[in-house]
């Protein structure tokens, strides 16, 4: 792959989907291009590019492919049980209505899963879970909360019974918890951010991105949290400069936003 080549498709890309495929690290992009070259046929960025142009389908599944990222209810379920027994509990204790992001959502299993977390430890409170992601197709998907049983396998058989209704072979989420959700689409490298957040998370998003491109969205994420707010980000994520950015840390993966300092 010629770095003409890459240099020319990544502004393509940039000028057609508002992906700054820059701020993500080089070598792996190029790897996943590879790949992407390799499925659809093409020989060239040059040919891929021109089928983009001329089919919008093609376009949105490069798109796709890009950025859509796993997710799955109660994800590395550990950490979901210390954000329902310390982190939740902590926080409602300043505010009792929370303003939650949930940025990189994906097909909406993260969101969800805070919504039934909420419904447990504060039933009857009126929460705000603001739900975003770059892949449009992404958000119809979280929008319609239709999941498979495999989908739902960590979730406790209890909180399946209580929170998902059967509909053929798969499960839907019920209006209790689909309706505490606003999902939007959402650039991270691009869009404004969200403000006065009680919790964001933001979990195995960043992988991809290039220092400074996470430097960027932390210092986003820190601006759109109150004092005293906590960030919440993925098993192979680090904030190494942590307080630089104003963030302290509370535990492996979650991150306070400092209090203001008093002069």
């Amino acid at each position: 792959m010629q770095d003409m080549d890459y240099s020319l498709f990544r502004w393509k890309v940039m000028q057609a989907a508002g992906i700054d495929l820059g701020c993500y690290k080089e070598n792996q992009m190029k790897r996943r291009l590879s790949a992407a070259l390799t499925r659809s046929g093409y020989a060239s960025l040059f040919e891929y590019w021109r089928a983009m142009e001329q089919d919008p389908a093609v376009l949105r599944e490069f798109v796709d492919f890009v950025t859509i990222n796993v997710s799955s209810f109660f994800r590395n379920r550990e950490k979901f049980d210390e954000l329902a027994g310390t982190i939740l509990p902590g926080l409602l204790k300043t505010r009792p209505n929370l303003k939650v992001w949930s940025a990189g959502c994906s097909t909406g299993q993260e969101p969800y899963t805070v919504g039934i977390i909420l419904s447990e430890v504060a039933p009857g409170t009126r929460h705000r879970i603001i739900a975003t992601d770059i892949n449009a197709s992404a958000i119809r998907l979280a929008r319609e909360a239709i999941y498979t049983r495999d989908d739902v396998k960590e979730v406790k058989p209890e909180l399946v019974k209580k929170y998902f209704m059967a509909e053929g072979d798969k499960l839907r989420l019920k209006d209790s918890v689909r309706q505490m959700v606003e999902f939007r689409v959402h650039n991270l490298l691009a869009d404004p951010y969200e403000q006065d957040c009680d919790l964001i998370l933001c979990r195995n998003v960043m992988i991809y991105f290039t220092e400074d491109a996470k430097a960027r969205v932390f210092k986003g994420f820190n601006a759109s949290l109150r004092p005293g707010g906590v960030l919440f980000i993925g098993g192979t994520e680090t904030i190494m400069t942590a307080s630089e950015l104003g963030f302290e840390l509370i535990s492996p993966f979650f991150y306070r936003k400092r209090n203001p300092v008093v002069a």
